[in-house]
């Protein structure tokens, strides 16, 4: 006969039921053990930290550490000689487009127009009659200036539509199939916000900006399964260059853009986290799925849309006060009226949505200012974390505005060490003082953010904190830096790739810095960036990357106990 457990002892059990669950929800699942630079600014530095489930349980001293540390928690020991810094966040990429891009045809490293035809010539070669031929990076700089013309191309492209890009993705080479795939002849009419390169009332091929909407809609559609594979090989591109967070700017078609991010999502194969923003265009679409579906959770998130004011300096399409320096009646140009786009940006603001707005010479600069204080004063103040996509070429009056008016900065370093290459013949010196002005931005107070812009540059942050802090261009011809006076430090470098980004995408009390409560998102470096010279940052490799306390790249070189 079962005797009744006494009320006491029952308690007494039942309390140590509860104690034995505590103490083993407190035991850590690993310890990362090594020199941490964590971000935070209250706790710059650490020697060890804990890791439960996706999230840091603590940040501290070895002995810290380990009074987290159970029968089965793992220890990971890292070499004295490296860096455990936050996981990256690239602020401004397109991501499933770079992920074609890595399959598409590479012309980036042509270097006359000779490598450039060949190249192409060698790629057609490689496919079938009737696919299309994109991507590319040309870069006409390379070879002295001069703008490629569909007659380099048409003999051996012949069987395959080209529309290629240039590096900064403003301007585009078409072939003769292209155009009469798109169903374009010499006669086509000019487009608002966009110029069709002509000789002798001929197209040449060259597209720039809203032109290129000529061919857009004429491109082969992609299958899912390549979309699959792009977003796939974007993902295991970024974590190898230590990116665990990127935010993906598209333009037309945002709602498949979001389908091949959910597929990747219910079948748990996200490795990066994006945070995708949709064209400024489509503000109403963006709305509404986010009424329907939700803003979403750490791995996607929805809520921001992306707008034009201009378009490049490389192209000639970024809009400046005066006119360029070697093209005296030319002053670029507005990509869409500014009435409208005030309307677009109020209409996005009132609905919740966050403004990722490019401009990029210093008149649209000014005019984008402009429209972000007539909104501020229109609309109630609120955590607005307005932003300005590049904010590269600034009249110097307009610097301290964007503190003043609470406008986050998301500039792209690496592209000041490519355009420094040329970028004075355009502007002229007096201009470039204030172009890619980081020193100057952040001695004002202004928040900034950094990305790669990838496909159009390298989505390496440490290629970028090298050129913020060394501004060295990639001529080497500037080894004291280009604009020396806008260099800035390594750590000031490293927080706008990871606690300013955060913040700029309004996640730093989920991620950015390596803190008790935060995911753990981290990358081991094989050195520490803050003491080697920085000239040596671009040969510093990642030895490790872990998004939400999972390795999604690792390099071997760990030492493991």
């Amino acid at each position: 006969m079962n005797r009744p457990v006494p009320l006491t002892q029952f308690l007494l059990f039942t309390a140590f039921l509860l104690f034995c669950s505590c103490q083993r929800n407190q035991n850590a699942d690993e310890l990362i053990i090594g020199k941490i630079w964590t971000g935070n600014p209250e706790q710059p530095w650490a020697e060890a930290m804990a890791i439960s489930g996706d999230s840091i349980v603590y940040v501290g001293t070895i002995a810290g550490a380990e009074n987290l540390a159970g029968i089965e928690t793992k220890r990971t020991i890292t070499d004295t000689a490296s860096l455990i810094v936050p996981g990256f966040i690239d602020s401004h990429t397109h991501f499933l487009d770079g992920g074609y891009s890595l399959s598409s045809v590479q012309l980036q490293n042509a270097n006359s127009p000779a490598e450039f035809i060949k190249i192409l010539a060698d790629f057609a070669k490689t496919l079938k009659p009737g696919v299309w031929i994109t991507g590319g990076n040309w870069d006409h700089q390379r070879w002295g200036g001069i703008l490629p013309e569909r007659d380099w191309i048409d003999s051996v492209t012949k069987d395959n539509p080209v529309w290629v890009n240039r590096s900064d993705g403003h301007m585009h080479l078409t072939n003769s199939a292209a155009l009469k795939a798109a169903g374009v002849t010499d006669q086509v009419k000019n487009v608002d916000g966009g110029e069709i390169i002509r000789k002798n009332g001929r197209m040449t091929g060259l597209l720039k900006d809203n032109a290129n909407s000529l061919i857009a809609p004429s491109r082969t559609p992609r299958t899912a399964e390549e979309e699959d594979k792009a977003l796939q090989a974007a993902m295991d591109y970024v974590a190898s260059n230590g990116v665990t967070s990127v935010v993906s700017v598209t333009g037309t078609g945002y709602g498949n853009y979001i389908d091949v991010y959910r597929r990747a999502l219910a079948s748990n194969q996200m490795k990066t986290r994006i945070y995708a923003a949709g064209s400024l265009e489509d503000w109403r679409l963006i709305d509404s799925i986010i009424k329907k579906n939700g803003r979403g959770d750490d791995w996607l998130k929805l809520g921001a849309v992306k707008g034009f004011v201009d378009g490049s300096l490389g192209s000639h399409t970024a809009a400046f006060v005066k006119p360029f320096s070697d093209s005296p009646k030319d002053s670029g140009i507005f990509l869409i009226p500014e009435a409208i786009l005030y309307q677009r940006i109020k209409s996005a603001d009132s609905a919740g949505l966050q403004l990722m707005i490019h401009a990029i010479g210093d008149k649209s600069i000014h005019t984008l200012l402009n429209l972000f204080e007539r909104i501020k004063k229109e609309e109630p103040a609120r955590d607005r974390r307005i932003r300005m996509e590049h904010a590269q070429h600034i009249l110097p009056e307009d610097i301290p505005r964007f503190a003043k008016l609470d406008v986050i900065a998301s500039m792209q370093p690496y592209h000041a060490i490519d355009d420094g290459r040329w970028a004075e013949k355009v502007i002229g010196q007096e201009r470039a003082k204030t172009t890619y002005a980081f020193r100057s931005l952040l001695d004002a107070g202004t928040k900034m953010a950094f990305g790669s812009d990838w496909f159009v540059a390298p989505a390496s942050p440490l290629l970028g904190i090298y050129a913020a802090v060394t501004r060295r261009t990639i001529d080497e011809k500037n080894p004291n830096g280009w604009i020396p006076a806008q260099k800035i430090r390594v750590e000031e470098a490293m927080k706008a790739y990871t606690l300013g980004a955060a913040y700029a995408s309004s996640d730093e009390q989920r991620k950015g810095s390596l803190q008790k409560g935060k995911l753990a998102d981290y990358v081991v470096l094989d050195k520490d960036i803050t003491e080697i010279n920085p000239r040596e940052i671009p040969e510093v490799r990642i030895l490790k990357t872990v998004v939400g306390g999972k390795l999604v790249y690792d390099h071997l070189s760990i030492k493991k106990n």
